[in-house]
Parts: structure tokens; sequence; C-alpha cells
């Protein structure tokens, strides 16, 4: 039998020889030969990437990166911060009186030149702390400083008590280096102009459960301007991915908006977007969300990249009667026929059937008579006239339905024909349901819900509408020319109205719970990276007229800057 033996390949045979050099012999003379080192085979390389890695070491041991100071410490340690203008002519603040006491606080106010700032710690939580420059810090109270104070470069802090104190001392980074991005751009609007700063934890401490909403602005900073009877702010904001994105030195140009228009006496609150990512990116990007979403109601992936970026409005309207305090209505616009959403509403509606809900003709629910709404009138002040009839819903694959002698729409079968009327003698049947245009009621009758599909003219996007609460008496096409472009956010409120239904979170600002009418607007701002998450904003709000007595003619008052 043939014995087998086994070989190196003769590409190995002649690697091995060529390494091998003379040496001393092994295992007592049985060898003579051992592999020796090789030699690199580029010297050089070696003293490369030496002189790669040593030259940026000596040159940051020679010249450092210089560390934040002062201010700019603060910055990394509050959650809030808020810079306000020297202004001795006025009365002195109740934080002065709070922190410095009576007889200092008033000799320092009449003092001051320069800005002074009020800052919350890290938590966001507890009482405000009062930073004044150190230069005009009397002498006599630097040695040693009160229990309470902390200087901090130029700057002289005083907490609301040595335990605050003790905490923002912890909190601060002695080897912190100079901030860039937002950071750096929000430090030169708090040194030389009255504004504001925030990061997540204050924001989340203001708006409360609407913090996923706002995943875009977690942090940011807004320069105010007071006015005769409110406030107006511009700045930037972003979330916590683009804070050290650089922009270009110009800027997009600021031009009027009809953001600015009041909200009328109808809706509480309407926001509208040119994508509806924009407004629940924080949610989708949740696993935890999209998965149910998914299983449940059939979300796909496609169905969900068509909604984020569909153009939306969203609308909250007082309810004077009934069972709710106001109804929330979101139009969308989708570029996906009827067909592919159907599936996902007819999943809701078992889900609704399950629940004990009993689903009713959207036209049904809609010719319920609305409550009266006091001071409200036919035409929308800031809303353009009508372009077309009020849209009916359809059916995939069916026509919208004639308009009746009346100018309503006709009502429509889920076969896409023009149901008959009812009859004027015998039982009435029950009224077909169609899967694209129902509301849904509770035991007691009253209207919880629904959605309507919005048919469009050839050549646009068809729309639809969900809603919580009464279904709304009119329903049409959103219009085209008043949408911002995408990434853009419109905002209109009446915070007065909201604060009265307990729709505010409790913690949002006193100036803005007591204003009577409050826009923003946001739009992407120039960068030199493709995509970086920093939006422009810009705004205003109006406070409540005061008071006026018979035959007195009312002046407007000059808020005084009080802290968000």
């Amino acid at each position: 039998m043939r014995r087998l033996s086994w070989r190196w390949p003769p590409a190995f045979s002649a690697l091995t020889q060529r390494i091998q050099r003379p040496g001393r012999p092994m295992n007592g003379g049985k060898g003579t030969a051992v592999a020796a080192l090789p030699r690199p085979p580029l010297p050089w390389t070696s003293s490369l990437i030496a002189l790669l890695i040593l030259a940026p070491a000596l040159a940051l041991w020679r010249w450092p990166r210089p560390r934040a100071e002062g201010l700019e410490q603060l910055m990394a340690s509050a959650s809030l911060l808020q810079s306000f203008p020297a202004t001795p002519g006025r009365r002195l603040p109740e934080l002065w009186r709070q922190r410095l006491g009576e007889g200092l606080g008033e000799a320092l106010w009449q003092r001051q030149t320069r800005p002074w700032w009020q800052i919350w710690g890290p938590e966001g939580q507890g009482a405000a702390f009062l930073v004044l420059q150190a230069s005009g810090w009397p002498p006599t109270l630097s040695k040693p400083l009160p229990p309470q104070a902390l200087r901090l470069g130029d700057l002289m802090v005083v907490a609301p008590d040595p335990l605050s104190r003790q905490s923002l001392a912890d909190s601060l980074r002695p080897q912190q280096r100079r901030s860039r991005g937002l950071h750096s751009r929000c430090l030169e609007r708090l040194s030389v102009d009255q504004a504001v700063f925030w990061n997540p934890t204050a924001l989340g401490a203001m708006v409360g459960p609407l913090a996923p909403l706002m995943q875009r602005f977690q942090e940011g900073c807004l320069t105010l301007s007071l006015e005769t009877r409110g406030v107006s702010w511009q700045g930037e904001a972003t979330s916590v991915d683009g804070v050290l994105a650089q922009l270009d030195t110009e800027s997009l140009p600021v031009a009027p908006h009809a953001a600015a228009l009041p909200l009328p006496a109808d809706e509480l609150l309407q926001v509208q977007g040119g994508s509806l990512q924009d407004l629940l990116e924080g949610l989708l990007s949740r696993q935890l969300i999209r998965e149910p979403l998914a299983l449940r109601y059939g979300l796909d992936s496609e169905r969900l990249r068509g909604l984020r970026f569909a153009p939306f409005r969203l609308r909250l309207r007082p309810q004077p009667q009934g069972p709710f305090q106001a109804s929330l209505e979101l139009q969308v616009r989708l570029r996906q026929p009827p067909q592919t959403w159907l599936p996902v509403l007819q999943r809701l509606a078992q889900s609704l059937r399950e629940q004990g809900f009993e689903e009713i003709p959207f036209a049904a629910a809609a010719a319920l008579p609305p409550s009266p709404i006091p001071g409200t009138k036919a035409t929308t002040p800031g809303q353009p006239p009508p372009q077309m009839p009020p849209p009916a819903p359809v059916t995939p694959g069916a026509t919208p339905a004639p308009a009746s002698s009346s100018g309503t729409p006709a009502p429509v079968s889920p076969g896409g024909t023009p149901a008959p009327p009812p009859t004027q003698h015998g039982p009435r049947p029950k009224p077909s349901v169609n899967p694209l245009a129902m509301a849904w009621r509770r035991s007691d009758g009253a209207v919880v819900g629904g959605w309507r599909w919005i048919a469009a003219p050839r050549g646009h996007d068809a729309e639809v509408l969900f809603f919580l609460g009464p279904a709304p008496a009119q329903v049409r096409l959103m219009p085209t020319q008043a949408f911002p472009r995408e990434r853009s956010l419109q905002l209109r409120a009446r915070p007065q109205a909201l604060d009265q239904l307990g729709l505010l979170p409790p913690e949002m600002p006193a100036v803005v719970r007591s204003s009577e009418q409050l826009w923003t607007q946001t739009e992407p701002l120039t960068a030199r990276t493709v995509f970086v998450p920093v939006s422009r904003l810009r705004g205003g709000l109006t406070l409540a007229a005061p008071p006026c007595s018979a035959g007195v003619r009312c002046a407007g008052v000059r808020p005084q800057p009080s802290p968000p």
C-alpha cells in the first residue's frame, strides 16, 4: 500500500527558505537552521506613523485648547439660563431682593452697567440662582464670601441656600474646554442681548408630556425683544445630535409670514408643517412604538415612509357643550391611493369594535347640531376663501359623489355609488358605513372620533382627516399655497384660553400662560454638512389687554422681563 505524505505548497516553501538564516545548532546539532526575524519592509513607515502621532500631541501640549470660564462654565451645568440688560432705572427685581436683601440689592442694582443672569441647576428644579459681574461686588463682602455665594471667574453666583451652592459647585468642570457649535453661538447671545438658553432637562420640565413631540428643539437659545404688548424672539434650536453643527456665515433671509396672524376664536391651537416627521420624529424613532403599529394595525415601513413625509395640519377646537372640552383634528395629505391605507383603517375599526364602540356613517355624525361658539363668524380671519365645494369621501376605485341641490355632498355607499334616500314610511334601514368615512360613538350616543378620506381634483393628492371628539361640520382640503416647506413648522395658539381649560402643562412659564396669542415658525438653517438638524426659530406672543375703566384710553404696558 502506498504511503501518503503531506508537503508544503511551493509558495510557502520558497518563502520559508528566504527567511531562514544560519544559526546556532538546535537539538544537539540535529538542526542547523532557525527562522530569523525579518527586517521591516519599509523602515520610513514607522517614522511617519510616529510623526503623525507625536506632532498633534506636541501641538496640543504647546498650544492647548482654551478652557471655558465664567458664563461658559455655567452653561454646561445649568438647565436654563436667562440674561437681562442693565436697567438701573427700573425697580429692584424680586430675585435680587431675595438673594441679596433690600439694602445690598438696591445698592448693586443702581451701580450695574453690564448684563446679569439667572440660572436653574442641572436638575431643572428648585429656586433660581442670581449671577452678577464680580467687578460690581463690594470688596468688604469678598473676603470671606457669604455662605451662599460662589466666585466663578469674573462672575459672582448667589445661590438660594448653601446646599444648592454646593450642588452647583460639584457639577462644574474645571477642565472644561471652550464651547463649539450651538453653545458658542448661544454664549454670544447671552453675553450681549436679553436671551434665554435651555437644554433637554429644562424643555422636559416646561412642556411635560409634550417633550417627545419637540425632539428637534431639545437645546437652543432665543434673543428676546420687548414690544408694547408682548415679546418677540428669534434664535435657533436643535436636537442633541446637532449641537456641534457649524453653520454658514450667510443665513437665510427672514421674511414675514402669515403665521403671525391671530388665531380665530373657534380654534385653540393650530400646527402645520411640510412633513409629519417633524412632529412625530420622537415617537416613530422608538422601536417600542413602531412594532405594535406594524403588528396590530399593519403600519409597515412603506406606509410609515409615506406618512412621515406627508404635509399635515393639526387643530384643537373648543367644545363649550358636550362631554369634551376640546376636539382634535389631524389632516394629512397622502400620495398613496386609498387602497394602500384601507387595510390599516379596517384593522383600526376592528380594534374599536372590540372595545365596545359602534360605527356610524360620517355624514350622520357631522349632521348632529354643532355646539354654539360665542363670537365665531362664518368666515375665519386669516383663512383663504374656499377654492372648491367641500369634497366628498370616496371608496377604493370609486368616483367622488355628486353634490345634492342643497350644496352638501350626497352620501356614498361602500360600492362607490350614491346611496338611495331614506323612505318616508316604514322602519329606516341601518345605513351602510363607508370604511373610508366613518365615526364612532359610545353606548351613551356620544361621538368620540373617526376619520374621513377626502377626494382631491385630478393632479392633486388626496387627504385623510382623523378626529377625536365630535365630527367636524365642514371638511375642506388644506390650502396648498399657505403650507410651509419641508422641515418647517408653523404654530399658532391661544395660551390663555388653553390655560383656562386646563390644557397647558403647569410648568409652562407664567408669561406664556397669560398671553392672548402666540405664534412661532421654525425653518432649517443652511449648514456646511448635507443634513444638520438645526432650526431657526422666530415668533412672538401678545399679552392680554389690561382692563380699562369707562372713558379712559388704555395705553400699552411694557412688560417687565420675567424668567421663563
